[in-house]
């Protein structure tokens, strides 16, 4: 009978009491002793029923039962071991479960009919996250895995799905919440009936029916209007306050005035760029390039380029082709500082700037150094997209070891970019401006382009910044440089 019950305990709490026995993981084993006594030795199921029951008593087990383990053997909960059994004891061993859980769908209460909505696993470096919206209210009907609020981190905006299909019977939280991975979001029922929605006409038509005996009380406010006539000492002469302000009661500051509060994203913007300013000592170099040859070759070659790869042709994976090339050449721009160490890196991870409605996000193209055009413009096209519809995850940011931003989609004739922490430098990119140069003792109208390299000086010194922006004019300018690696 004890081991049908305790069977029937695990099957329903199996993935609850997985983080507790994480928890006591690090003592290996939990031994009792028995003394030679066979009436001490109690079964495995006897004991994993004890242990539910403990946990369920001290209310831990229910506060965690939407966590589950990567751990496929939840069925060896508690087992014996070969070890003990030439000691006169019985031991009894509690599985190492993978550290790294994940926060995913909720379990079903005791009742079955009854589940919670949970803030999912954020990633490693998300700890926690505001609870921006939600997308559902009491008594709308959700699928499974159908977003009911949206989470808005650090660095992304995550998704609170349902785990199954049902009634949002209860909104635990409120907007505005911190909230961390595994916080009840919002109880779901599956027998519950979506709220009916012709109940809002007969509530208007009692109030409508409500508010005409309020009517009446006017006659009140009337009879004590003329007890107010005759105090007559309500008679300053208004000659100075006319006379020094006159336009203040006209227009008051705070009805120009709206104060927001400042979403994460932007705090943590604002946090790494005021980082970025006290750590690195920066400085940047500004080189121009003539932009005729490179427009040339994309004009020229565009249309097969889409047949061939299904992909439009921009700058910008020339620019990323360009700076792959420069970092190679001068590697110690890829590089990074560590303490007292050096940290050069023999790969190339772009980071581009996507400006959103949100704020400024930073992918990553990842191993830029062993792709080409074609590979590197998908990269950008997806990233931007799932900038654009707010999906970017957070392997999308993490990492990169150079990052490029191109002002000059919005028009942008020079500026000075602020690293991104903990990379070493980033380039500028602006607006291509039809400007007049001198070419072979001519003076030519050419579409010119600035460039800004700003790094940190700690590490880079101006040669090498310089070298590294005519390596990227170089190559902008002549692109057969970079088929021939020259």
């Amino acid at each position: 009978m004890a081991s049908r019950v305790a069977s029937g305990l695990l099957r329903r709490r199996a993935g609850a009491v997985m983080p507790y026995l994480s928890f006591l993981s690090p003592m290996h084993s939990i031994s009792f002793y028995n003394f030679g006594n066979p009436s001490l030795q109690f079964s495995s199921s006897v004991l994993t029923v004890v242990l539910l029951i403990f946990l369920q008593t001290l209310g831990l087990l229910r506060s965690y039962a939407h966590v589950r383990s990567y751990n496929s053997q939840l069925s060896a909960l508690v087992s014996a071991t070969s070890e003990c059994s030439n000691l006169p004891r019985r031991c009894y061993y509690l599985p190492n479960p993978s550290p790294y859980q994940v926060w995913s769908r909720s379990f079903a209460s005791d009742n079955g009919d009854k589940f919670e909505a949970v803030v999912p696993f954020m990633g490693e470096s998300v700890t926690d996250g505001t609870l921006a919206n939600f997308l559902k209210k009491p008594g709308d009907r959700v699928e499974a895995d159908e977003p009911i609020a949206q989470i808005e981190t650090d660095k992304v905006t995550i998704d609170v799905a349902s785990p199954e299909a049902g009634v949002i019977e209860k909104l635990i939280a409120s907007e505005g919440d911190t909230v961390t991975p595994g916080t009840k979001v919002a109880i779901i029922s599956k027998s519950a009936q979506p709220a009916e929605t012709h109940v809002a006409p007969s509530e208007e038509a009692t109030s409508k029916e409500s508010s005409p005996p309020k009517v009446e009380d006017k006659p009140k406010v009337e009879e004590k209007a003329p007890k107010v006539d005759p105090p007559k000492m309500q008679a300053p002469k208004p000659t100075a306050p006319s006379k020094t302000s006159p336009s203040e009661p006209q227009l008051p500051p705070k009805e120009r005035e709206r104060r927001v509060p400042m979403p994460r994203l932007r705090k943590r913007i604002a946090n790494r760029l005021k980082d970025s300013q006290n750590t690195f000592a920066m400085l940047s170099t500004f080189n121009e390039v003539d932009m005729t040859n490179l427009m040339k070759l994309r004009s020229d070659y565009k249309d097969e380029f889409v047949t061939k790869h299904g992909v439009k042709l921009g700058l910008m994976s020339c620019f990323v082709k360009a700076a792959v090339s420069a970092l190679q050449n001068q590697p110690i721009v890829n590089a990074v500082i560590d303490g007292d160490d050096i940290i050069y890196r023999d790969y190339v991870d772009i980071s581009v700037a996507v400006g959103t409605s949100k704020g400024l996000v930073v992918p990553v193209i990842r191993d830029a150094d062993t792709m080409n055009f074609a590979d590197i413009e998908k990269g950008i096209n997806n990233l931007a997209k799932k900038a654009t519809e707010g999906a970017l995850s957070i392997d999308d940011m993490a990492g990169g070891t150079f990052t490029i931003s191109n002002g000059g989609v919005y028009g942008s004739l020079l500026s000075t970019p602020i690293i991104n922490p903990p990379q070493s430098s980033i380039l500028g990119m602006h607006s291509i401006v039809q400007r007049p140069v001198v070419v072979n003792g001519d003076i030519l109208a050419r579409p010119m382009m600035y460039l800004a390299l700003t790094y940190d000086h700690r590490l880079i010194d101006g040669r090498e910044a310089v070298f590294f922006l005519r390596r990227i004019k170089d190559v902008v300018e002549d692109p057969r440089r970079l088929l021939l690696d020259i």
